[in-house]
């Protein structure tokens, strides 16, 4: 459910980074906990002019309940596809091919929300989402939606990559016995260590290296580290 990928009309592919599950219920815990005091604020003030007291003014009732049931429409609408929970967690309503939705696919998501969330207390919603493989309840596959994360996603890889001059030609082979973990923990030490200018820990490192990769060199510490990690990068990217 992380992500999908579709085809457009113009053969072109498109990978959608889905909101997960649980950050999608956290933020509408959120909005409910907005509603929540936008409800505290109305009884304060119906208190003062004493309109609790008057159910004659129902008129007020219903003015002041309309913002709590169009809520999610309105915020969507204005918001471009967020609420104010969505916001919060960088999570956005867009359609399946990453366009922005119709006033019609706002409105069809809001009203399936009564099926969704409302008379069966989320779990339709959740049962469609976990089943789905797009991200979308009732009323996203209504209004041809979906929920996409816009948090930058940052693998591993990308942490360990070091940039190479063009035509590079990697001088250790034997770096290839390390693992990711061994120069991601490799990396951090001697960025730390240079930043820091610790030698001491620097020269620590470069005996380990050696011990790991079995590597003969008479090159300084730091430049057989910067190698290595040169050297990984390259067989990485191959």
């Amino acid at each position: 459910m992380d992500n999908f990928q579709i085809e457009t009309a113009q053969n072109i592919s498109i990978h959608q980074n889905t909101a997960h599950l649980t950050t999608r219920i956290g933020s509408y815990l959120y909005d409910r906990l907005i509603i929540l005091g936008y409800i505290f604020i109305v009884l304060f003030i119906m208190n003062i002019l004493d309109l609790d007291k008057n159910f004659g003014n129902w008129i007020a009732y219903v003015l002041f309940g309309l913002p709590i049931f169009f809520y999610s429409l309105t915020f969507e609408v204005l918001m471009n596809g967020q609420t104010p929970g969505k916001y919060f967690n960088k999570i956005r309503v867009v359609k399946l091919d990453g366009s922005k939705p119709t006033f019609g696919s706002y409105l069809l998501r809001w009203m399936l929300n009564f099926i969704d969330i409302n008379i069966s207390s989320g779990s339709v919603a959740i049962i469609t989402i976990l089943l789905n493989g797009k991200g979308q309840r009732l009323g996203d596959m209504a209004g041809g939606t979906t929920v996409i994360s816009e948090k930058k996603r940052i693998s591993i890889t990308q942490t360990m990559a070091v940039e190479l001059p063009e035509n590079y030609v990697p001088t250790f082979p034997q770096v290839t016995v390390l693992t990711d973990n061994d120069i991601q923990t490799i990396k951090n030490v001697y960025d730390t260590a240079k930043k820091k200018r610790n030698h001491a820990v620097i020269i620590k490192l470069h005996a380990k290296v050696l011990t790991l990769t079995q590597i003969k060199s008479d090159l300084k510490a730091m430049e057989l580290i910067e190698t290595v990690l040169k050297d990984y990068s390259y067989y990485t990217q191959q």
